[in-house]
């Protein structure tokens, strides 16, 4: 009957799960069908997550081993050189925060879908946990108007009758109805066990599933380093262990759902409700009919009585219309009934559980272990990293302290006291902005050195606050721009004192 099935098929991602070995603690092969109540079942999957605890000694011994020869191995004389090769560590840190990164982003996605499958499920056991739970009360509700209301009625129109041999027979009648509609109601399955189960599943569900959430959350934004290492390979080993034992449950959720409503439910109503064929028949048609076929014998029954008796016996009205009005209850909860009952409401929530739990939630669920497994080598690699970036860091330190205190480029040299006799040279333009004529005109005193005084490089580090005013004549640099006034007075030289001053000057 399973394989008939078309509405619902497992994905494959479920079927490459569940064919993981399954072994226990003595390593003996387990039936990877789905049964936590099972021990060497619940071995096995612990089993599997003890797996990621072997992985995790394995990188924690490489590490230890890597930072030990590290620590004890000799500085090599290429430590000496002022600006070592950072290629490498460069391309580490890039690579580890590239996989770093990608595992964030991998592991939001899958906290995503393991969260909207897990949401998905509890909201369609919440579902068909109200609708079970409206079966329950319907039932009831019909159960208590025929055994307590309808009796109740009808003894006391007995005791008014009783002169009528045929008004009692008339009730007689109606009491055996009322007994069938009794009979029927009682043959329906107790929902209220198989309410309080899915109450609890789904509550427990949520329960994990808020604290799971919550984990991630914090792990995801956490980085201490061996702390994150060890919760990387911790998380991987208890996805994969959820993982496999949820697809092992999709893989063949109908064998799992009968087993456990053997008890409680009979097969046929288990079927019916699993795979809502038009095949197979309502387990509930039978009784809904004798229901409604009594319910209405019964009213054609009061409505003669109301006819043909009130009349003769009129405190017989009210508990006549006290009947009617829970005939016509009845009817109405009988409707409400037949529709709750029908396979499409609970087969279509039982379809969406699964499809939430093995679609979305068993994806999520991969990819969260993939999260975990890139969190795992990135760790690994950001410690490894971290000596050579700390080398690093104190050769940096280590060459900014060798700087020569004369070199003119050293911060320290930069900040010199002021030289106030500098300050005291004046310039051409100065100089001639202030004479009266030509013949007051004399040459500015010449630099003493054959360098240009403004080209000379330890006066830029110095804080000279007047530049302008060393001389540019006879140096060979270009004359600064003029004023009118001023152009007019340096066309009145004499060619003597432009032949003192030098050919360099241009008009």
């Amino acid at each position: 009957m399973a394989s008939s099935r078309q509405d619902y098929i497992a994905p494959w991602w479920t079927y490459w799960l569940h064919n993981f070995p399954h072994l226990n603690f003595n390593f003996q092969t387990v039936d990877s069908t789905f049964k936590p109540e099972d021990t060497s079942y619940q071995q096995s999957l612990i089993f599997l997550a003890c797996v990621s605890a072997v992985g995790l000694g394995l990188s924690l011994l490489v590490l230890s081993a890597y930072l030990t020869c590290l620590c004890c191995r000799r500085r090599e004389e290429a430590e000496e050189v002022k600006r070592p090769d950072t290629c490498c560590v460069t391309w580490a840190a890039v690579i580890t925060g590239l996989v770093i990164c990608s595992a964030v982003g991998v592991g939001f996605y899958g906290n995503s879908e393991t969260n909207d499958g897990v949401y998905q499920l509890t909201y369609s056991i919440y579902n068909a946990n109200h609708t079970l739970g409206s079966i329950g009360s319907l039932v009831g509700n019909s159960l208590a108007s025929m055994q307590v209301g309808l009796k109740e009625h009808l003894e006391r129109l007995d005791e008014i009758f009783s002169p009528r041999g045929d008004y009692t027979q008339t009730l007689h009648f109606m009491q055996q109805m009322a007994n069938n509609i009794i009979q029927q109601l009682t043959a329906m399955p107790d929902t209220m066990k198989v309410q309080v189960d899915l109450a609890a599943i789904a509550d427990k569900t949520s329960f994990i599933e808020y604290y799971r959430v919550l984990s991630f959350s914090h792990f995801s934004i956490m980085v201490c380093g061996v702390l994150t290492l060890i919760m990387s390979w911790a998380s991987l080993g208890a996805g994969t262990a959820t993982a496999v034992g949820t697809s092992d449950f999709c893989v063949s959720p109908d064998k799992f759902i009968v087993n456990q409503t053997k008890d409680s439910l009979s097969a046929d109503i288990v079927h019916y409700y699993l795979y809502c064929s038009q095949s197979l028949p309502n387990p509930f048609q039978q009784s809904l009919t004798i229901f409604l076929r009594s319910l209405t014998t019964m009213q054609i029954q009061v409505q003669g009585l109301l006819q043909f008796t009130v009349a003769v016996y009129p405190t017989a009205e009210k508990d006549l219309l006290g009947i009617q009005r829970i005939l016509n209850s009845s009817e109405f909860h009988l409707h409400q009934l037949t529709a709750l009952l029908d396979c499409r409401s609970l087969h279509k929530d039982y379809l969406e559980a699964l499809l939430g739990v093995c679609y979305d939630g068993v994806e999520g669920l991969l990819y969260l272990c993939l999260f975990s497994l890139l969190a795992a080598c990135a760790f690994c690699a950001l410690l490894c990293a971290v000596p050579h970036v700390w080398t690093l860091i104190a050769i940096r330190d280590r060459d900014y302290d060798d700087i020569d205190e004369e070199d003119p480029f050293n911060p320290s040299r930069r900040i010199t006291p002021y030289n106030p006799s500098r300050a005291q040279v004046h310039s051409f333009c100065s100089y001639s902005s202030s004479m009266g004529s030509q013949t007051s005109l004399h040459p500015p005193l010449q630099a003493t050195s054959s360098t240009p005084e403004y080209m000379n490089q330890s006066m830029l580090f110095e804080r000279s606050p007047r530049y302008e005013n060393v001389p540019l004549i006879g140096s060979g640099s270009p004359p600064p721009s003029y004023s009118p006034s001023m152009r007019t007075t340096y066309l009145s030289m004499t060619d003597a004192q432009i032949r003192h001053f030098g050919t360099d000057v241009q008009i």
